[in-house]
C-alpha cells in the first residue's frame, strides 16, 4: 500500500509539472487495482498535484522578469487585459478563490495557465493552495467515482 501511495504521489508532481502525464487514469488505476483506499488516494494526489503547481505559481510571480512577456506586456492590449484580470481580483479574495477552484476542479482551462496567471497576478499563496487543494479532491473523486461505476457495470 505505502508503495503505491509514494508512487501516486510522485506522479501527482510529475503531472503537474509535466502536463502529459494523466494523473487522472493514475488514480483511477490505483483505486480500482491497488489496495490503498480512496480517500488517501485522494488526498496524496491532490497534494502532489498542488506542490507541483507551486512551482507554476511561482513562476507567474516571476513572469514580468524577462525581457519578452516584459515587451509583450506593454502592447495596450495586453495591458487593458492584465488590468481587467487585476480589477477584479484586486481587493476581492473571493472572486479569485471561485475562479481557482472552479478552474481546478474543471479544468478548463488547463490549470498550469491558471496557476501562473494567479501567480503573476499576485493571488495570496494561501488562498491558491486551500482552492486548488479542494478542487483538485473533488476532481479525484469524481474520477473514482466514475471508475468505480464503470468497473462495477462491467
Amino acid at each position: 500500500m505505502w508503495a503505491e501511495v509514494v508512487s501516486v504521489t510522485g506522479l501527482a508532481v510529475a503531472s503537474a509539472l509535466v502536463p502529459l502525464i494523466n494523473i487522472e487514469a493514475i488514480v483511477a488505476l490505483t483505486v480500482t487495482q491497488g489496495d490503498a483506499p480512496a480517500w488517501v488516494v485522494v488526498l496524496v494526489s491532490s497534494l502532489g498535484q498542488m506542490a507541483g503547481k507551486l512551482v507554476w505559481y511561482y513562476g507567474g510571480r516571476e513572469l514580468e522578469r524577462f525581457r519578452f512577456v516584459a515587451r509583450r506586456m506593454e502592447k495596450p492590449k495586453a495591458k487593458a487585459a492584465l488590468e481587467r484580470w487585476r480589477c477584479r481580483t484586486e481587493g476581492r479574495p473571493w472572486y479569485a478563490a471561485g475562479l481557482l477552484l472552479v478552474s481546478s476542479a474543471v479544468g478548463i482551462p488547463p490549470y498550469a495557465v491558471i496557476a501562473v496567471l494567479a501567480g503573476a497576478l499576485r493571488i495570496p499563496v494561501v488562498v491558491f493552495l486551500l482552492t486548488g487543494l479542494v478542487g483538485r479532491a473533488i476532481r479525484f473523486a469524481a474520477v473514482i467515482g466514475g471508475a468505480a461505476a464503470v468497473v462495477s457495470w462491467w
